[in-house]
Order: C-alpha cells, then sequence, then structure tokens
C-alpha cells in the first residue's frame, strides 16, 4: 500500500495542479499520510527549477498548517484520533514516558521532527497532547520545515539533477547529524 502511495505522489508531480496537489499533501502529512512532501518537491523542482522557491514555500505553508492540525489532533481528539495515529507509527507504547519530558525540551523536539528523517505528524500530535505553547510549535515549525524545505529547493535548484541521488538517499542523514551537532554545542555551551 505504501509502494502505491508512493507512486501516486510521484505521478502528482506532471499533474497540471501539482501546487496544490503539493499543499494538500504536505498538509496532510503533517497529521496523517505517511509520505513526505520532499518526494513531490524533487520532481517538480527538476521540472521547473524557476518555481523552486515557490515550491518550498507552499510545502513549508501548508506543512505548518497541517501540523496545526495535528496539534490539535492531539489536544482536542488525543483518544479518538490521535492515540490511533501514534498507534499505527508504532509510537504508542512510550508515550506515557515521554509526556512528561517532552514540554521540556519541546523546542528541540519540533526542531528535530521537522528537519529529521523522524515523522513530523507525531511530534505535531504529543504537542497538542502534552499542552506545548502554540506559539512555540508554530515558531519552531517554521524554522524546522523552511530550514528543510528550502535546503532541498536550494541543492536541486543549484545542482539540478545529479544531486537527486543525494537528496533521497542521504540529506536525512545530514540533517540528523546536524540537529545533534546543534543541541551538542548548545549542551557544550551551556554546560561546560
Amino acid at each position: 500500500m505504501i509502494r502505491r502511495l508512493y507512486d501516486w505522489t510521484i505521478a502528482m508531480a506532471d499533474h497540471p495542479r501539482a501546487l496544490w496537489v503539493l499543499a494538500g499533501i504536505a498538509f496532510i502529512e503533517s497529521s496523517v499520510f505517511p509520505i513526505p512532501p520532499d518526494v513531490l518537491m524533487i520532481p517538480m523542482i527538476l521540472a521547473r527549477p524557476s518555481r523552486a522557491w515557490l515550491i518550498a514555500f507552499v510545502a513549508l505553508v501548508a506543512s505548518v498548517l497541517g501540523g496545526m492540525m495535528g496539534y490539535a489532533i492531539g489536544a482536542f481528539a488525543y483518544e479518538g484520533l490521535g492515540q490511533p495515529i501514534l498507534a499505527a507509527l508504532g509510537k504508542a507504547d512510550a508515550m506515557e514516558a515521554f509526556n512528561t519530558r517532552f514540554n521540556d525540551f519541546g523546542f528541540w523536539a519540533v526542531l528535530t521532527a521537522g528537519i529529521t528523517p523522524f515523522p513530523y505528524k507525531v511530534i505535531t500530535i504529543m504537542s497538542g497532547w502534552t499542552g506545548m505553547p502554540l506559539a512555540t510549535f508554530i515558531a519552531t515549525s517554521i524554522l524546522a520545515r523552511g530550514f528543510r524545505f528550502f535546503i532541498v529547493a536550494w541543492l536541486l535548484w543549484t545542482f539540478g539533477a545529479p544531486i537527486r541521488d543525494f537528496i533521497e538517499r542521504r540529506l536525512g542523514l545530514m540533517f540528523t547529524l546536524f540537529v545533534l551537532l546543534l543541541i551538542g554545542g548548545f549542551y557544550a555551551v551551556r554546560f561546560l
């Protein structure tokens, strides 16, 4: 099923209303959809590099709005909607332990999930469930998702098709290393 969704998402890159499809995918990916918007962004930007920044902006806005939907699911419908979604993603067992420390590290959790391959939807729902301040959630989501989508757009705009393999196979690892170095740097400044 995931493969069919992936193939359908790729096919939408050629659709005349691809920007609207991207917005829809970025929106629902932030709360329930398993395929990240990058899958659609890449062929769209390669097909029309002059629209790279517009494509990244559409993905950013729709993703943050979708993140707010995920936040609302966590805040208002956790038992009925949020818990089954997190259980389907295999994250249900660790929720209680995670909840006690989540808001202490909420900025970092949203930043990490927004940039790295970790499912952003998990953090959006958890942010609402734990009552993270909405302003913190939105600001961090804009920072993280903007960073991710505009880096992808810049790489494709600058290097074109040759960079596609790197983005699809290695960029998630690079983002993860970046976040770990960032957190390590803050830790070192604070405690050393």
